[in-house]
């Protein structure tokens, strides 16, 4: 069986994979669904009132794997950090971005004591799922309700039409995510220095898309020193 050297690969080039592999396999009307899910998402842009470079980083209430409680703060441990927020284990293109951020990001960071933070708002054994089925090194945790996605205003949620598609797949949101709703965090990697501040945020509202790990290491490298 042939593999794919993720650590040679970019995010688009494996998510267009993914794509083309998940349409040949999927009914008709679930591929039509979310692919007019993602146009409109394209077609509704950036939301108003994402935070700027200079803000301060929100924070809020989260869990680890555990189900422990915990915060961005305590969990930075003093340290700059990568925040990555993602939608939750049972996403593809999720499983994809985590995977080759362990493999192309992680040493670069650690190498600097800069944090690796994955945040979803699935419940703690979903981002237990997550790390253990990705053999992620470093941190997973729930946000339930979306606190900090919510400050961040990177909120959204399935059409009524995705929503069946899910629902024909065997997905119910509403039963993954730890507030019992369906709402999302729009896939969104964060920068912030060691006293918390945001130095960079790159948004993007078609969730079959990604920050690259080139632009997460080209950012750190810019804004950190």
């Amino acid at each position: 069986m042939t593999t794919t050297d993720h650590s040679r690969t970019t995010i688009a080039e494996q998510s267009a994979a993914l794509k083309e592999g998940v349409a040949s396999q999927m009914p008709a009307g679930v591929v039509a669904a979310f692919a007019a899910e993602q146009a409109d998402l394209e077609a509704a842009g950036l939301p108003s009132g994402i935070p700027q470079p200079g803000s301060a980083m929100p924070d809020g209430a989260l869990l680890d794997v555990h189900g422990a409680p915990t915060t961005l703060l305590r969990a930075r441990e003093g340290r700059p950090a990568v925040i990555v927020f993602y939608r939750g284990a049972w996403c593809p293109y999720c499983n994809l971005t985590l995977r080759t951020y362990q493999e192309q990001v992680v040493p670069a960071l650690d190498a600097r004591n800069v944090a690796l933070i994955a945040i979803s708002p699935q419940a703690p054994d979903g981002s237990l799922s997550m790390r253990e089925t990705n053999e992620l090194t470093y941190t997973v945790l729930s946000d339930p309700g979306n606190q900090i996605a919510g400050q961040l205003s990177v909120l959204t949620a399935p059409t009524d039409a995705a929503r069946g598609a899910q629902a024909e797949l065997g997905l119910d949101l509403a039963a993954v995510n730890a507030d019992g709703t369906h709402t999302l965090p729009m896939p969104s990697t964060v920068l912030v220095d060691a006293d918390g501040t945001i130095r960079w945020i790159d948004v993007h509202p078609d969730y079959t898309t990604r920050t690259e790990a080139g632009t997460i290491l080209d950012a750190v490298e810019k804004l950190l020193g």
